[in-house]
């Protein structure tokens, strides 16, 4: 042990290292000293310290993929070391997911200038570290991000974004600052309500010692894609009101949440359709004609509503029975619902044998001329063992004034008048 000195230390540092790269981060830049094998492929002899930064970190966890543009804003913030700082890192490259260690050392009292040292770990060491930590992983995964904040400094510390690093990275970012960048990251919809949420003030007079409060909205992760999350705020108990710390969590819920709203808008369709025809039923149709009234106020599109009547549809299931019915009501439905396809309509079975039309973004010119050639397409055709249907139709143009019964009372009417004066026929009011 007698026969180390200073001088062969430093020769055998510089053998058994695979990197060391100087870091001017005052000038933004480093200049690699040694480079070994993966690092001869990631590391450049001289280069931008962001780009560095980025490289080595700014990568999604596991993953070639850079994080999105959004995200990057943070890079600056990640190269300010006030101390000695050591991480292990998990980049994918050529295909192979590769184990880093960096260790890095301060080299001027200002911390402007550094030493890293990095070292590629074996194989055996990756997979040691992987078995031990996977059930942790598997937790701490379905939170994307966490740190701790203290209002009263306004600071942050020890955050951890596990879409990048397992570990805590090393961020030096004051918590209103962070809180006005990481906004922009928030889907524009919800941004008023984290930055209520967030609010220094908000906390201060909403959350209590011990308490947790959460409130879901959408966010982009890493890779630039918007998803659900729940925003996590839990305090610190103590028995100091002034004491403010907290941390705070995002956990990602989109999955579930997708699940979610997949099963509401499931029984959302149950609940404004008609179990028959599955076009809209009674109280959806009726909902949309509200709907096309109050937008009328608002925009200068027309829009007309139509109402149907099959005619003589009594005698069909008189004489042929209510299955038979069922099938020309079936067929009915297809007829109108392919001929309004390539038109902004919404169709809706009002009751029995009637049928609501609301057609927008045409002209009432048109509409009557549809109105006319839908009448033609159902007299021509041929249903089940039915010889021939016909249906009486209604039309009126929406006025901005009219109200959802003056609107729904003027189409009844037409369509009563064209019953009463012959059927297969268009009546306008």
């Amino acid at each position: 042990m007698s026969d180390f000195t200073k001088e062969n230390i430093s020769d055998l540092l510089f053998q058994n290292v695979d990197s060391i790269v100087i870091v001017d981060a005052q000038k933004g830049s480093y200049q690699a000293v040694k480079r070994t094998g993966l690092f001869e492929k990631i590391i450049q002899d001289t280069g931008s310290y962001n780009d560095l930064l980025k490289r080595l970190w700014f990568n999604i966890n596991n993953s070639s993929n850079q994080i999105s543009m959004d995200y990057q804003v943070f890079v600056p913030m990640l190269g300010k070391f006030s101390g000695k700082y050591s991480n292990k890192i998990n980049f994918l490259y050529e295909d192979v997911i590769h184990c880093v260690q960096i260790a890095i050392y301060p080299l001027d009292t200002q911390n402007t200038q550094y030493l890293f040292l990095l070292d590629e770990l074996d194989n055996s060491e990756y997979i040691r570290d992987f078995a031990a930590n996977n059930k942790v992983d598997t937790i701490k995964n379905s939170y994307l991000f966490s740190m701790y904040v203290d209002l009263i400094k306004d600071t942050t510390h020890g955050i951890n974004v596990t879409e990048i690093s397992n570990d805590s990275m090393n961020y030096a970012v004051s918590y209103s600052t962070w809180r006005h960048t990481i906004v922009n990251m928030i889907e524009p919809d919800d941004q008023s309500l984290f930055l209520k949420r967030t609010s220094p003030e908000y906390l201060k007079a909403n959350l209590l010692p011990g308490k947790t409060t959460s409130f879901d909205c959408q966010m982009k992760n890493l890779a630039g894609d918007y998803i659900w999350v729940k925003l996590i705020f839990s305090r610190s108990n103590t028995t100091n009101e002034d004491d403010f710390r907290f941390v705070y969590m995002v956990q990602n819920i989109h999955e579930e949440s997708m699940e979610l709203f997949e099963t509401l808008k499931k029984y959302e369709n149950l609940a404004s359709k008609d179990t028959l025809t599955n076009i809209f039923n009674h109280g959806r149709i009726e909902t949309e004609i509200v709907n096309a009234i109050e937008s009328l106020k608002i925009t200068d599109s027309p829009i007309s509503i139509m109402m149907f009547d099959i005619d003589y549809f009594k005698k069909v299931n008189d004489v042929y029975g209510h299955s038979v019915g069922d099938n020309v009501l079936k067929q009915f439905v297809k007829i109108i619902c392919d001929f309004f396809e390539p038109y902004n309509t919404k169709i809706g079975r009002w009751g029995g044998e009637e049928f609501v039309c609301v057609c927008y973004d045409n002209t009432f010119d048109n509409v009557k001329k549809l109105a006319e050639e839908v009448r033609k397409k159902i007299e021509s055709e041929s249903f089940d063992s039915v010889v021939k249907v016909t249906c009486s139709i209604g039309l009126t143009e929406l006025q901005p004034n009219d109200t959802p019964l003056v609107a729904f009372n003027r189409v009844d009417s037409a369509m009563y008048q064209a019953k009463n004066n012959g059927r297969n026929q268009v009546v306008i009011k």
